[in-house]
């Protein structure tokens, strides 16, 4: 069964935008009198969306949050990635190097989506098929499986016959409950001790560190379907 489609997550996979949110997550919680570091929030919460991560900081410790906190969080986080936002090294190579039909599944909005990917270069190798998981098919973000459901739809494609990259838990759980062959990446610079590890119990088939690796995976992974 060959394979069809790539799925890109975005967030920590093509572009190092992951710990720049956890900077100013860390500091907007810790303003409030929970002191959390990024690299824990990287490691805990990366992958979910701001409000899914103040539900379970609520569930877990009571606490209350501002009204307007994600509107704050939102606008100083999306002010730090318009400025210092880099896409992860060796991003633009390793699209040049594969052939397949891809697109991009994130939890981040689409507006979000198209600022950083247009800042770094890559807009014109996804769109338009960038989906934010909060606006097509269920809204419903990752861990749900839904919007790499939805990707393979638009492709007309069976799950099994697409390859995902990730770099969260959470991302790698949703890909795995979609049906997709799964690739964990741990290149990203809010990366952490056990990060490799903790992808491969959430589902992922192989890990890798350099984007570089990425197309001879696929490369593997298609001569494993046909064999």
């Amino acid at each position: 069964m060959a394979l069809s489609l790539i799925m890109f997550d975005c967030d920590g996979v093509l572009i190092d935008s992951e710990i720049i949110a956890a900077r100013v997550e860390s500091e907007r919680l810790t303003e409030l009198g929970y002191e959390i570091s990024a690299e824990e929030i990287a490691e805990r919460f990366a992958g979910l969306t701001l409000v899914r991560m103040m539900e379970l900081l609520r569930e877990e410790t009571g606490m209350n949050f501002p009204e307007d906190f994600v509107e704050k969080t939102d606008a100083e986080i999306e002010r730090r990635l318009s400025s210092d936002v880099q896409a992860i090294a060796g991003a633009a190579e390793m699209l040049d190097k594969l052939d397949l039909p891809r697109c991009i599944c994130s939890n981040s909005m689409g507006m979000r989506l198209e600022m950083c990917l247009r800042k770094v270069g890559l807009w014109d190798r996804f769109r338009p098929y960038v989906f934010s998981a909060l606006e097509v098919g269920t809204k419903r973000g990752k861990p749900a499986p839904d919007v790499y459901l939805y990707g393979a739809e638009q492709f007309g494609v069976p799950t099994r016959e697409t390859v995902v990259i990730e770099d969260s838990v959470h991302g790698v759980a949703a890909a795995a409950a979609a049906g997709c062959r799964v690739v964990g990446f741990v290149g990203g610079k809010h990366t952490y001790p056990g990060h490799g590890d903790a992808l491969t119990e959430a589902g992922a088939e192989t890990i890798i560190k350099r984007l570089s690796e990425f197309p001879a995976v696929v490369a593997a992974f298609a001569e494993w379907e046909a064999a």
